[in-house]
Parts: C-alpha cells; structure tokens; sequence
C-alpha cells in the first residue's frame, strides 16, 4: 500500500494484541471484589474450579470469534457479524444499544474507578470527594480521547505499558500469597470444601450461579474482533492473541484468587470492600498504599482499550450507512477515525456526570450474551449457508455449540433472577426500530434536513480536517 493513502493503517502488533485483550478483560474487580463467584460457589475449592471453567469457557468463544474474524475480516466485532448473517436491523439494534449506553456507561464506569482509586492515597481515611472524582475522570476520558486522536501507536503504547503494570501488581499479589502459603500459613485452606452444598441440585443452581458471575468477569476476550482491520498479519496474529492472552488472565484470575484465600478467611472476603487493600495490610504492611494505585492503573489501561475499540465500531456502522457520514471519516494526517472518537469520549464524559450511570449497566448484561450468543449463531448460520466462505481458522463444530448453550444459559438465567431489568432492556432496544425506519432505512428525507447534514458535515470535515476513508482492498 502506498503512503499516500488515508486509510487506517495495520499498526496492531501481536503484542498490542496481547495486551488489548488482557488490558480489557483485567479490570478493577479482581483488586476491589472478587466476590461473585464466592457468594455462590460458597467453598474455596468450587471457587476456584469455577474461575477455571469460566476461563476456558471464554476461550472457546474467543476461538468461536477467531474463526468469524478471519472469515468476516472487517473491524466491528458483534456488529459486524450479526450483519453480514441477519441483516440490517439486527445489527442496527445492536449498534443502537451499544452507543447509547454499554459503551459510553461502561468507559465512565471504569474511568469513575480510576478517579476513585487516584485519589484514594490522598484520602487515606476516608473516601475521596465525588466531585474530585468525577473531575478527574473526565479528565482522563479527555486526555485518553485526545491520545487516541493523535495516534495509533501512541494509544497502543499506553495499552502495552498499563497493561504490563497491572500485570505486575497482580503478580505481586500472587507472590505475595505464595510464600505466605510457602512459609506454612496453610489454615485458611485446610479445608477448601467448607461451606460447599451437599444437596446436588442445590450443588447445580449453586455451581451455574457462580459460573454466570465468573464469565463476567471474563467480559472483553472478543475486543481484539473489533479492530481487526487494523492488526498486523490477522489470520495468524487473531487467534495467536487469543492463545497468549486468555491463558495467562486464566492463570492470573486463579492464582490470584488462590493467593486472596491463603490470608483472608472466605468470611472476610464476602466483608470487604477491597478485597486487594485488606490482603495488602496483611502482607505488604507499609506498602499497602500502593495497592488502590495498582487499581488505578488498572482500570486507566482499560479506559483506553474501551475507548479505541469503541471508536472503530461507530466508524463501521457510518460506513455502513447506520449513522452519519461523518463518523466514517478519518483524520488526512493521523489516520485516526476523530470524528468518531471524539463522540464516544465526549458521550462518556457526560455519563460520568450523571448521578445513575451505574443503574443503566445492570439493564444491558442480557444484551450483551445475547449479542455474543448471536453472533455465535451467526458463525453456524455461515457455515450452512456460505459454506464457500474462506476460513483460514475453523474451530471443530462442538466448540460453538457448546458455547452458545452457555450463552442461552446465561440470558435465561439473568431473565428469570431479574425480570424487570430485563423488560426495561428489551424496550430500550426496540426503541431503535423507529429510529431505523424513519433515519436509515428511508430514501426520502426532507429537503432542509439534506442541507443541515450535509452543511454540518463540510464543516466538521473542515474543522477536523478529516476525509472519507478509501475503498481500497489491502491483503491479509
């Protein structure tokens, strides 16, 4: 390709590939609640089976995701494949969903438990102001918008290195178990089955409760789908990520977890509110302040891998046609898609400023497997209807089945324990059905709403210096 062409540019090596995918997976609640699974699993040992299972599961669907993103080789993710399997509709609603509130409310979110834990040392007794909170996490989701703005490689950059500290603060934790195990302080897991339940159907409800909060917290393995476009070599570097990243954030989560039970009693887990900073003044007394830095880190890391696979997906759906022509443009000098970043920053900074952002996420957790059990069913329907379709990567059939049963499991689950949520979803998401019929799918709009749209995308073309991508094939 020549190097005068303004199209995104393959920038993502393996290892900012690596890193993506374990920067987002790896958030704050592995430091501040890993609690989920316990409250079910209820026994140290079935707790720990459970993070385990949960890994692997998630790797099936990243391998499930490989095979479509290899097939299906434009950036979008979810999106992405339930388009080119079911149309035009589906993919709008789960576009329309996606940047109205999981994307926006999910960035505020982590970013709020950024500002909260920078500046937890500087309030040693007591809880950091919430309006010195929500400044700094606007100032973050600014700073980051900007990054990403500028350049790829910068925004890679700061991947690669908060996902390499959170890394090592969690090894740090686990070290710090081991020889706490090593120098015989064995009590705490001298009987790993306490508390497990005998009944086995009380065992099964138990044991699938505690799987559906152990695969959340696995939530980000298929982020990488979402700039596929943009990685190096993807038909080797796509499922090469996969096979580094979700073993070691398996391995992470376990040892991590078993690290937590070998100082602190199961008891004192479910208690804490930071599970981290309790093992922290057990362990690394003086240094204990060091841990809410580490969720800080943490949770920076995932703000921007959050943020740069949220902006390829508004590009996708605008050059689609599902949303403004604007939103496709990228910048003539970065190569950067600004337009479409500096909406999803600027949406999420206004989330950050509303009081319930944290409401609007627990409607959404039914949407999202069911998205992912779509596009798992997406990959079956290829295969029987496209079966000419060129699949470098093809996972043996009993891997999408079993995992899109699971992803049955989970919506029918979370629809049954929570009813309401569920019905408020659903009515958000067809709240798209108007807006698609009456915005996307007419051809005829009126003649002043023409010119307002066009008069303000010149503009903003002009402002941010920014042109349509060109169409132009370049090889894997």
């Amino acid at each position: 390709m020549s190097d005068d062409r303004v199209v995104l540019r393959r920038k993502i090596t393996l290892f900012n590939g690596v890193a993506l995918i374990v920067g987002t997976i790896i958030g704050s609640g592995i430091f501040v609640s890993p609690t989920g699974v316990l409250i079910y699993a209820k026994s140290i040992a079935l707790s720990l089976i459970v993070w385990a299972i949960s890994g692997v599961f998630s790797t099936i669907g990243a391998l499930c995701y490989a095979e479509l993103g290899t097939s299906i080789t434009r950036s979008g993710g979810d999106y992405a494949y339930i388009l080119e399997a079911f149309g035009d509709l589906p993919a709008f609603l789960r576009l329309w969903v996606a940047l109205l509130i999981i994307r926006p409310t999910t960035q505020a979110i982590v970013a709020l438990s950024f500002g909260e834990y920078a500046l937890k040392p500087f309030f040693p007794n007591c809880s950091p102001p919430k309006s010195a909170v929500s400044l700094l996490a606007a100032a973050s989701l600014c700073f980051l918008t900007a990054i990403n703005c500028f350049s790829v490689r910068w925004a890679m950059a700061i991947q690669n290195i908060f996902t390499t500290a959170k890394l090592l603060a969690l090894v740090s934790i686990i070290l710090g178990g081991l020889v706490h195990i090593l120098l015989g302080n064995t009590s705490y897991l001298a009987e790993p089955w306490k508390g497990s339940e005998t009944d086995p159907a009380r065992c099964m409800v138990s044991l699938s409760m505690a799987l559906f909060s152990g695969l959340f917290a696995y939530g980000g393995w298929n982020y990488l789908n979402f700039v596929t476009e943009e990685l190096k070599d993807p038909y080797r570097n796509l499922p090469r990520a996969i096979w580094i990243a979700m073993p070691i954030v398996t391995i992470i989560y376990v040892m991590a977890n078993l690290a937590y039970f070998a100082v602190i009693t199961p008891q004192e887990m479910l208690q804490s509110p930071a599970v981290a900073v309790t093992f922290g003044d057990r362990i690394f007394g003086s240094l204990s302040w060091s841990v809410p830095i580490f969720v800080a880190l943490s949770t920076f890391g995932g703000v921007n891998g959050i943020l740069f696979t949220s902006g390829r997906l508004l590009l996708i759906g605008s050059q689609v046609g599902h949303l403004p022509k604007i939103f496709s443009y990228i910048s003539v000098n970065r190569l950067t898609p600004i337009p479409a970043l500096i909406f999803m920053g600027a949406t999420s900074v206004v989330m950050v400023c509303w009081s319930d952002v944290y409401i609007l996420i627990n409607y959404f957790s039914q949407v999202l497997w069911f998205s992912v059990g779509a596009c798992i069913a997406a990959l079956l329907y290829l295969r029987w209807v496209r079966p000419e379709l060129p699949r470098p990567i093809k996972v043996h059939l009993s891997l999408p089945i079993i995992f899109l049963l699971c992803c049955a499991f989970l919506v029918i689950t979370s629809t049954i324990s929570e009813p309401m949520n569920t019905v408020i979803a659903f009515f958000i998401t067809i709240s798209g059905v108007p807006i698609y019929y009456l915005c996307v799918k007419t051809e005829k709009r009126p003649l002043y709403v023409e010119k307002t749209m066009r008069g303000l995308t010149i503009w903003l073309q002009k402002l941010l210096a920014v042109v349509p991508q060109e169409n132009l094939e370049e090889d894997l």
